[in-house]
């Protein structure tokens, strides 16, 4: 609707300020809802140091601001957490500073699933994590307990099950019954408290935790941390027998062994008596068995050490033959040493006597006389040697003088004065004198006639 600014004169004024009108607001929405239930999905979560918790919850088309305090957050069995569809009481007001208008609550619940679940999954989420749940960590079932502990409700029938397979396979067994509230307040404390005392006391081989069948709220205590952790904790082992075989509790995870129902938790720990007996029996046959075979065996080793036994006068009597042969070996040994130090002082002395200077002297005289005789030995060979050799010599230069030529008749013939043998007749001319040299002397001719190859050269 538009205003003409004539119509404007007309209406009364009263203007508000931020405050008054964000205050009229506030009034309004607080006085028209003032607890409404409402859906939608966690984003944007966080918990500053104050401790209280801020999250928006939206939905596909819109959002709204929220805010749960810490005293009503505390009482939730769940954690918020982002991504998280949930179902709330809560009413609606403004925060003035801002003028933004936000919903606080009272109570939330998981939208789709109990609350309880969620709860039971975060906090076996977070033990798993832990390692509480680590086979490493559960401890071995003794075989045949002297004190079995049993926490449950005195007024159950899981105590008479308990008591009746207990004593149907083994009726001397100590059966302690330690009565908890099984559900319902105060039966977290009164679990922990039943393991702390059996703790304390440690006169017990087993623990059972057990109760029967139930809904999730009724088993609310054995999903706890604080019962889950007393079993981890317990020195004792620890077997849980909650609820029917269907029936999964935190309590189980972190127990020892589980057992299906409180009736199969009874005979996982307490063997049949009859069947230990025929064990006894058994063993104690083959324990007669063993032993019997061992006392044949020591008899036999007694009577084969008996037959090696010696007697005393005829050991002293090996012994004094052993000493006569040690004395003649002894006797032996002490001839060849002496035997040994006569012949190293004989070839000391040999050694003596051929070092001494007469001895010395006469064998330089004989090697003396051997080289004398070597020498000349060898001069006479040198000698005639050389003699042969000067003789072959004096052959072969008796073969080559040309006087030796001469006395078979030959001559040679020699120019004057160049005293030049003549070899060609084309080498001296005619009416040349020519010395002619013969054995006895020498001939002084002139040439009258030449000829070569026959042929005369007048």
């Amino acid at each position: 609707m538009n205003i003409s600014p004539s119509q404007t004169n007309k209406i009364e004024r009263h203007i508000y300020t931020v405050s008054e009108i964000t205050a009229s607001i506030k009034s309004i929405l607080e006085e028209r809802f003032p607890f409404v239930w409402i859906s939608g999905e966690i984003s944007n979560f966080r918990i500053p140091s104050s401790g209280h918790s801020y999250f928006t919850l939206k939905d596909e088309n819109a959002q709204i601001s929220s805010v749960i305090f810490r005293g009503q957050r505390r009482n939730l069995n769940f954690d918020l957490e982002d991504g998280l569809k949930v179902i709330g009481l809560g009413r609606i007001s403004v925060y003035e500073p801002r003028g933004t208008y936000q919903i606080i609550f009272e109570y939330i619940e998981p939208k789709g699933v109990g609350a309880l679940q969620v709860a039971l999954e975060q906090l076996k989420k977070r033990l798993l994590d832990e390692g509480l749940f680590d086979d490493k960590h559960k401890k071995a079932m003794p075989l045949l307990p002297k004190k079995i502990s049993l926490i449950t409700s005195p007024t159950g029938a899981v105590v008479h099950d308990i008591m009746n397979v207990v004593y149907r396979r083994y009726p001397n067994t100590h059966l302690e019954i330690v009565p908890v509230k099984v559900q319902g307040d105060g039966a977290v404390n009164e679990i922990v408290n039943a393991f702390k005392l059996l703790n304390d006391r440690l006169d017990t081989s087993v623990i059972i935790l057990a109760r029967g069948g139930g809904s999730l709220e009724d088993l609310q205590a054995f999903n706890s941390e604080a019962v889950a952790r007393s079993i981890f904790d317990s020195e004792i082992p620890v077997i849980s027998a909650v609820g029917h075989e269907i029936d999964y509790t935190i309590a189980d995870f972190a127990a020892d062994l589980r057992a299906p129902t409180p009736s199969v938790a009874a005979e996982l720990v307490v063997p049949l008596k009859n069947d230990l007996v025929v064990k006894q029996i058994e063993l104690l046959s083959t324990l007669k068995t063993i032993f019997i075979k061992y006392l044949d065996y020591r008899r036999f080793l007694l009577s084969e050490t008996s037959k090696r036994l010696i007697d005393p006068q005829k050991k002293i009597q090996d012994l004094r033959l052993k000493l006569d042969d040690f004395i003649d070996r002894l006797i032996g040994t002490a001839l060849r040493g002496i035997r040994q130090h006569h012949d190293m002082l004989n070839w000391r002395t040999q050694t003596l006597l051929a070092g001494s200077p007469l001895s010395m002297i006469h064998k330089l005289k004989e090697k003396l006389n051997q080289i004398d005789y070597n020498s000349f030995t060898l001069l006479n060979i040198n000698i005639n040697l050389n003699w042969s050799k000067i003789r072959e010599w004096s052959a072969r230069l008796n073969a080559l003088n040309p006087a030796a030529i001469l006395d078979r008749g030959y001559s040679i013939t020699r120019t004057i004065p160049e005293a030049i043998v003549v070899r060609d007749p084309d080498d001296v001319f005619i009416h040349q004198n020519l010395e002619v040299m013969v054995a006895k002397g020498a001939l002084i001719c002139r040439v009258e006639r030449k000829s070569t190859d026959g042929n005369e050269d007048i």
